[in-house]
């Protein structure tokens, strides 16, 4: 039922209406229920709904409170969502923890399997390249350098009596000559260095001449015809020389060896494979001032070894 209010509170409400529009009757509903439980609040009213909704304010206040309502409903699902997350000892929101596949044994297994690997190929290319230049020098050595003695031209030869450094009276021997040998190196594939130890030229084990081949470069599959400048001045040959025999005008004739050795060496590949060869020869020769100065030799006349 819906009770009748005073003239007080119709004319208390009636500024609030325009003027424009005609003076309609309010009415209002109190709850007693409502201020029964909140005694110390003030009562609320609540509009009829026999009210106007063409009424201005009405439309202001349902439009306001529609639009508040959302806000404060967004606001409210976001909150509420933010509030419902669960939330560990710290206050930290809990999150999802992303698991792994697999352990990680098979990572490392996959990393030793390419050590392992990279290793056998290291092993491998040096097995390989070790067997390659073992077969490149086997098949090298053959390839030894030919020499052979041509010819020794003496240019002086002197023996005449005197003493040595410390006065003691001997023989003394001066010889000086040149020494011309061919050198052959068959390789194919490989040039050579040439070098000697000192070439000796000697009479009964005592050197009275010497020289040395200077080292030079031989290119592959070539000959060459070198030169050895032996010198030997006031040589004393002490008691070797009591054996010396002279002839009517004065000369001696003289047994000599010349004794030298020849080495060799080819790089095949660089300075890795290598090859060495020597060779030592001896040639016999006799020295007579009287007859000509040029001495030749024939293959089978030296010895090499």
């Amino acid at each position: 039922m819906l009770s009748t209010k005073s003239e007080s509170d119709i004319t208390s409400l009636a500024p609030s209406s325009p003027s424009r529009s005609p003076k309609r009757p309010v009415y209002y509903v109190q709850s007693p229920s409502r201020d029964s439980h909140d005694g110390d609040k003030s009562s609320t009213m609540q509009p009829s709904p026999m009210e106007s909704p063409s009424h201005p304010s009405s439309v202001g206040r349902h439009s306001r409170n529609s639009s508040a309502s959302r806000f404060s409903g967004i606001f409210r699902s976001s909150s509420g969502r933010k509030g419902g997350r669960k939330r560990n000892d710290k206050g930290w929101p809990e999150c999802g923890v992303i698991m792994e596949e697999g352990p990680y044994d098979e990572f490392e297994d996959k990393a030793f399997t390419r050590r392992c690997q990279a290793l056998i190929a290291l092993f491998t290319f040096v097995v390989l390249f070790t067997v390659f230049c073992l077969i490149i020098w086997g098949a090298s050595r053959p390839y030894k350098a030919e020499i052979l003695v041509k010819s020794f031209a003496v240019h002086n030869f002197y023996i005449g009596e005197g003493s040595d450094f410390s006065g003691v009276p001997t023989k003394l021997l001066t010889v000086n000559g040149t020494l011309k040998l061919s050198v052959y190196n068959p390789a194919t594939i490989f040039g050579i260095h040439v070098t000697s130890n000192p070439v000796n030229l000697v009479y009964s084990e005592i050197p009275v001449a010497t020289g040395q081949l200077k080292k030079y470069y031989q290119p592959r599959k070539s000959r060459r015809t070198v030169s050895v400048v032996l010198e030997g001045k006031k040589v004393p040959l002490y008691g070797a020389g009591s054996t010396l025999t002279f002839t009517q005008n004065g000369a001696a004739e003289i047994p000599l060896v010349l004794k030298f050795e020849v080495r060799s060496r080819g790089n095949v590949v660089g300075k890795l494979v290598r090859t060495k060869h020597r060779k030592q020869i001896s040639c016999p020769l006799v020295i007579d001032s009287t007859k000509t100065k040029l001495i030749k030799f024939k293959k089978t006349t030296c010895t090499y070894h």
